[in-house]
């Protein structure tokens, strides 16, 4: 080898032992000051009151409260470019709801940032059961009953969500493709107009989140046909799902979690991970997400959730496409 060749192997070699160093030792004192975490929701909305609520117990487990900023606007894409955009240090998060990092990238024509390549995931933090809901006087009590519907009269069943691109919108899109039937889409702006046209009357069902409807179900003004996930849900134990009823596909559970920055150093990443992880199965933290209508849930590694994110974007992909949605915005 010629002597400059060598010379410049054993820099480059060099230059990562001692980057690999740096990124040990600055993972063992990590983190020595408070950590700022984006939300890219107002302030109050679900979203972020569980990050603050994740933001006090890092002060009990580093000594170093997280701070949250809230960067609303955009459909969260706000926030999400301050995000990917920050130094990759271990000191700026980011609080993710699903739709930023799964169904915006298709849904708008341009982003400036890229969900899978711009982020390191950490961890996922909540789980929000959503389900399908109809008022008494329409006679719908499953899904069964829905499909049956749908087949005998196309385009003839109307169902309300919380806005077009909304979860509980790709939720009907879903159920439609799985079904094979055909239903019209109602958007509301939120979740209230939506529920309070079931009550009346005026559509004879919606999609939505279980917490919001849970005293409504319980009084008996609401049916729930069914929640959306892979297993009934706990709260919910008598309630099917579409997945028990053959159509394997139609799994929807509304979801946050956290990430860094691409390029924040494995170690922290993996301090991050485990000290989430231990407050997630913290019961007072699983009692104040539960309070707000979530589960607190945490991956098993990085990487799973990383996993879990790219699979949950190719699951929505085509069913965006579907609902004629894709590049729309």
């Amino acid at each position: 080898m010629k002597r400059h060749t060598f010379l410049a192997a054993l820099t480059s070699v060099a230059v990562l032992s001692f980057a690999a160093g740096a990124a040990a030792q600055s993972a063992d004192d990590y983190p020595n000051r408070p950590i700022r975490i984006i939300v890219p929701q107002a302030a109050g909305s679900g979203v972020d009151l569980q990050a603050r609520v994740l933001a006090q117990k890092m002060g009990e487990l580093w000594g170093h409260q997280g701070v949250v900023e809230n960067r609303p606007g955009a459909n969260a894409i706000i926030g999400m470019e301050a995000g990917a955009r920050a130094t990759p240090d271990g000191y700026t998060l980011i609080y993710a709801p699903v739709s930023s990092l799964t169904t915006n990238q298709f849904i708008y024509k341009k982003l400036p940032y890229d969900a899978l390549r711009d982020f390191a995931p950490i961890t996922q933090t909540t789980a929000n059961p959503l389900g399908a809901v109809a008022s008494p006087a329409s006679g719908i009590k499953s899904i069964k009953d829905i499909v049956e519907r749908a087949k005998a009269n196309p385009g003839q069943i109307n169902y309300g969500s919380f806005g077009i691109g909304n979860m509980t919108h790709l939720m009907g899109v879903l159920l439609s493709l799985g079904a094979d039937i055909k239903m019209t889409h109602v958007p509301y702006r939120g979740q209230t107009p939506a529920i309070t046209d079931v009550l009346g009357g005026t559509i004879p069902l919606a999609f939505t989140t279980t917490a919001g409807v849970t005293d409504l179900v319980a009084s008996g003004k609401l049916n729930l046909l069914a929640t959306f996930g892979q297993e009934r849900d706990e709260q919910f134990p008598n309630t099917p799902t579409p997945y028990e009823a053959g159509y394997k596909n139609v799994i929807v559970v509304g979801w946050s979690g956290l990430l860094a920055p691409a390029g924040t150093p494995p170690q922290i990443i993996g301090k991050l991970h485990g000290g989430m992880a231990r407050a997630l199965a913290m019961p007072d933290v699983k009692d104040a997400i539960l309070k707000q209508g979530s589960k607190a849930v945490s991956s098993k590694s990085p990487e799973d959730f990383a996993r879990y994110i790219k699979a949950e974007s190719e699951k929505f992909h085509p069913v965006i496409k579907a609902a004629g949605l894709e590049g729309s915005q």
